[in-house]
Order: structure tokens, then C-alpha cells, then sequence
């Protein structure tokens, strides 16, 4: 029985990528063309989830700081779930919602990129953070799964929605590591050249 369940785990994941992948691709096209806009002009990517997309946020300033696949100068990418004493101190006076959003009001600047992950699209503190980002004409790429939630009906048209079209958590995470994973590899081609299809 474990390794029916294990293989069902494998194959639904499977499955799912190559669904996702023919409906994801052109909004995830139009991210690294956003991505590579701000990063050209200067501008950083700041980068806000929770829990397991918290964890996407630092993978992404890492590989975009550090490198991908390539040696490179580093990019400004910075992960607003990673500073403790931030997060706990916005957190016990403003309440848990604003721990991102504050940080974008001192961070984020016109012309900049929020990346927003949200399994659910209804993270109370992500979205507090897509509203201060659009009020500092940031620009988002949100990334969420089951419809978007509230995170949908809240971007404008010069944002990107990438939303996967599924309704269980650990399927949309990895997904979103796989759509993480592209982004980086598109903004390195975008910036620095190489195969692109």
C-alpha cells in the first residue's frame, strides 16, 4: 500500500506539471519579460509568502543573488521572510499581516517587482503586500493556485497572475518550484544571453 500511495504522489505530480505547464507558460513568459524590465532599469525583485512559499521567496533571492546555471554578476533579489527580528517585531505591533507590506513601504520603489506566492491566493499578509506594492507603482507577479483567491481579483492588468490550476497544497508548491526554477532561468538568458526558444 505505501508504495501505491508513493507512486500515486509521483504520477498526480507528473501529471499535473504537464497540464500546468501548456496553460502556465505564456504567463510565465510574460514574468521573466517583467522581471528582466526591472532588473535592466536598475530595479530589484522583492519576494513575500509564507511557510513553504517563504521558502520558494528564498530560493529565488538565492539563486538570483548568488547563480542559477551560470556564472554571473549577482542581481538584486531580497526575500521579505527572512529578517526575525522584522518579522517579529512588525508582527507584535502592527499585527501579522503587515510583516510584509511594512517592508515593502521601506523597501520597495516605482519600478520594482513584488513576486507575491500564495498557495491559496488569500494569505491575509501577501495581500496587505500586493496593496502597498501597486500604491508604490510596483509591479507583482503573483503566483498562487485554486482560482487565486483574493490575490486575483486584486492585480491590475500590467501584473502577471500565475495561477495553478489545482486545488491541493503540495501539488501547487511544487509546481511553484518548477515555475520558480523558470523564472530564474529566464531572466539569466534574458539578461545575459543563450538558448532561448
Amino acid at each position: 500500500m505505501t508504495r501505491q500511495r508513493i507512486l500515486a504522489h509521483f504520477n498526480e505530480s507528473a501529471e499535473l506539471k504537464v497540464e500546468a505547464g501548456a496553460q502556465l507558460a505564456q504567463p510565465i513568459a510574460e514574468a521573466i519579460d517583467l522581471m528582466f524590465a526591472a532588473l535592466s532599469n536598475g530595479n530589484r525583485i522583492l519576494a513575500c509568502g509564507n511557510g513553504g512559499s517563504a521558502a520558494d521567496c528564498q530560493h529565488f533571492a538565492a539563486e538570483l543573488v548568488g547563480r542559477f546555471e551560470r556564472e554571473r554578476l549577482p542581481l538584486p533579489a531580497l526575500a521579505l521572510s527572512t529578517d526575525s527580528s522584522i518579522l517579529t517585531a512588525v508582527g507584535n505591533d502592527y499585527g501579522f499581516d503587515q510583516v510584509f507590506a511594512k517592508q515593502v513601504q521601506a523597501f520597495g520603489q516605482s519600478g520594482d517587482v513584488l513576486l507575491a506566492i500564495s498557495t491559496s491566493g488569500n494569505s491575509a499578509n501577501v495581500v496587505a503586500a500586493i496593496e502597498s506594492a501597486l500604491e508604490r507603482d510596483m509591479r507583482v507577479v503573483a503566483l498562487t493556485g485554486n482560482g487565486g483567491g483574493a490575490i486575483a481579483r486584486l492585480l491590475t492588468d500590467a501584473d502577471v497572475h500565475i495561477c495553478v490550476p489545482h486545488d491541493r497544497t503540495a501539488r501547487i508548491q511544487e509546481v511553484h518550484l518548477l515555475i520558480v526554477h523558470c523564472l530564474c532561468d529566464g531572466i539569466d538568458v534574458a539578461l545575459f544571453g543563450g538558448e532561448s526558444e
